[in-house]
């Protein structure tokens, strides 16, 4: 069990490093192991996330991954649910007003 966890501290330490270092330089562009600590997401689920098409990314000279921050940023932000609040107001608003469809 010991190793097991000299091994998760080596790899926090290491995330943590690797995140430091993006965040100090302020780098436009992530490598993969920077994206990975960034996000939060696995090495092996970022490459499945890559081979789908489903994260943007680059491979200048077709082998290497890297990613654009502002991009990631995007793709972090998609799909976004509303607060109970703003899903209230809507109800508020379609008992008081309609559906757009009712009034034409």
């Amino acid at each position: 069990m010991k190793i097991n966890q000299v091994t998760t501290l080596n790899d926090v330490i290491q995330q943590l490093y690797i995140l430091t270092q993006a965040v100090l330089s302020n780098k436009n562009t992530l490598t993969l192991d920077e994206c990975a600590a960034y996000t939060g997401l696995s090495l092996s689920h970022l490459y499945k996330l890559t081979s789908s098409g489903e994260i943007p990314h680059y491979k200048p000279r077709g082998k290497m991954l890297y990613f654009d921050r502002a991009e990631i940023d995007t793709w972090l932000r998609q799909n976004r649910v509303s607060t109970r609040a703003e899903i209230e107001q809507q109800a508020a608003d379609h008992m008081a007003f309609g559906s757009v469809n009712a009034k034409q």
